[in-house]
């Protein structure tokens, strides 16, 4: 901790009212004097020596509930098929893409699925054998809960503790206090009161659609009852039954260069930006794109690097992040942010390009939300560049998201790819009135996840003895039904264990 400058900044933050600061100028100075204090600036040298030690080890912490995820996504679980009948009720681009899978995993003439979403998904969604889709579902869930050398529920009691510790060394009741007090919610208890206004409905909706999946079950001569891994199958036969919707006859309209163009179309449009790919210039990995980002008047706006596919070593899932943020230097020239967002979509097979579900297509256009938040910041100071409130960051993408589904806007990029026909009026019809379907199911278990955060951090004494129980017992408090899990378990919760919460 440098005393020193701390006493220049709380010495200005103490007279900021006094000085004639600009609105930037005043946000700096608070950000700045903010970050000292919550990183122990006013603690006397015990306490700091003592918070210090907390950090690294929860920062050791971290780094290993990051790396035992990551085995377990990737190494420690696949899915080897080798009778095709086993294979009944998959598309052929799905099949196609499990026997590349299965030539790169040594697997020559078989079919192997894993738990990256793109292999995941469409088997949950479409795989008829139940067995199987039960398999993968448990392969899926259990990461991080297996007893293994992996296992994260030790990782998890450890940090939760830390954190506990930490936030009552700085002066907050509970780690959950000592994150929102910095964020537009500023207390737990105004959390609560949103997703409580939330969870209720979510779960009526979940019920209803439900007991219409198992009467479709009942129908067809199934003798049990609904489990989490029939959700993504029976939820696929209800849409079908109410819209008369299959996303495997839209799949042909949304490629990945498609997608693409939708998007430097629309930011364009918008904002008049273009982006052009230098593949001269160097990237991460040989399979990253990186693109040159000019304003509308041919001036250099930033980077922008993008990374599409599962490989091994890398994380599931999809997010943007900052290699350097835009600020300006000491002579008044601007930095220009360099940034990237990294996915993990279906890769091309079979000769054919890579297809995305309309999902995945969503987050694209989520994901570059994101990217251009800190591409257009435009401030003095790189403290506060593209800084804005944790439970606001999402805003910008949101709002770029809801672009991909604009009729206007999906009919310059969502074209066949084999004639280039633009996607028909009625398939749009058909997906405006199915796109608020099974919303009980995912509203559901992205509160659940977000309920699941807060009961861990809201303890006051930071003591769990059974990660698993304490995970069921607090999912039966807030109504979630068993045929729903928390959108991510305890045990592959990166957000709140390896992202520096």
């Amino acid at each position: 901790m440098n005393g020193a400058l701390f006493a220049k900044i709380k010495a200005v933050y103490e007279k900021r009212n006094e000085l004639g600061l600009d609105k930037e100028q005043m946000r700096a100075t608070e950000k700045y004097y903010e970050d000292f204090v919550r990183n122990g600036a006013n603690l006397n040298k015990e306490d700091q020596v003592k918070l210090k030690k907390l950090n690294e080890q929860l920062s050791t912490l971290s780094l290993q509930f990051g790396e035992n995820l990551l085995a377990e996504t990737n190494k420690n679980f696949k899915l080897v098929i080798d009778n095709k009948k086993d294979l009944a009720g998959l598309p052929d681009d799905v099949i196609a893409r499990a026997a590349d899978d299965a030539k790169k995993a040594n697997e020559e003439g078989k079919w192997v699925f894993t738990l990256a979403k793109p292999s995941l998904l469409p088997f949950l969604q479409f795989a008829e054998n139940r067995a199987l889709r039960e398999k993968l579902y448990r392969g899926y869930f259990m990461r991080g809960d297996n007893n293994n050398a992996n296992d994260n529920k030790e990782v998890i009691k450890k940090m939760i503790k830390l954190r506990q510790q930490r936030a009552n060394l700085l002066g907050f009741d509970t780690h959950a206090a000592y994150i929102i007090d910095v964020n537009m919610a500023k207390t737990p208890e105004a959390v609560y009161n949103f997703l409580d206004k939330l969870m209720t409905p979510a779960m009526q909706g979940a019920k209803k659609d439900l007991q219409a999946m198992q009467a479709i079950a009942n129908e067809s001569g199934a003798k049990f009852k609904i489990e989490p891994w029939d959700w993504w199958f029976y939820a696929e036969k209800l849409r079908m039954k109410k819209y008369n919707f299959d996303e495997s006859k839209i799949k042909p309209y949304f490629t990945l260069d498609n997608a693409k163009k939708g998007i430097f179309y629309l930011t364009n449009q918008l904002f008049g930006i273009q982006f052009n790919r230098k593949k001269d210039w160097p990237t991460y990995h040989e399979e990253a794109e990186v693109y040159e980002v000019l304003e509308k008047d041919g001036s250099f706006l930033g980077v922008l690097y993008m990374d599409f596919h599962p490989r091994d070593g890398k994380r599931v899932g999809a997010w943007s992040t900052s290699f350097r943020d835009a600020a300006y230097d000491k002579d008044g020239k601007r930095i220009p942010a360099v940034g990237t967002i990294v996915m993990n979509f279906t890769r091309p097979a079979d000769g054919k390009p890579a297809f995305l579900s309309f999902d995945e297509v969503t987050t694209f256009f989520h994901e570059f939300g994101h990217a251009l938040h800190g591409l257009f910041t435009d401030g003095p100071y790189e403290r506060t560049a593209g800084d804005v409130a944790r439970d606001f960051v999402e805003f910008p993408s949101q709002v770029m998201e809801n672009w991909a589904a604009e009729p206007s806007v999906m009919k310059k990029y969502a074209k066949h790819y084999q004639t280039g026909e633009v996607i028909p009026d009625e398939l749009i019809k058909k997906m405006q009135k199915a796109s608020t379907f099974n919303e009980g199911f995912i509203s559901g278990e992205y509160l659940a996840a977000a309920y699941l955060d807060m009961f861990y951090h809201d303890l006051k004494d930071g003591n769990i003895e059974d990660i698993r129980k304490f995970e069921q017992d607090e999912m039966k408090k807030i109504g979630l039904i068993p045929e729903i899990l928390p959108r991510y378990r305890s045990t592959y919760f990166a957000h709140i264990f390896d992202g520096g919460y």
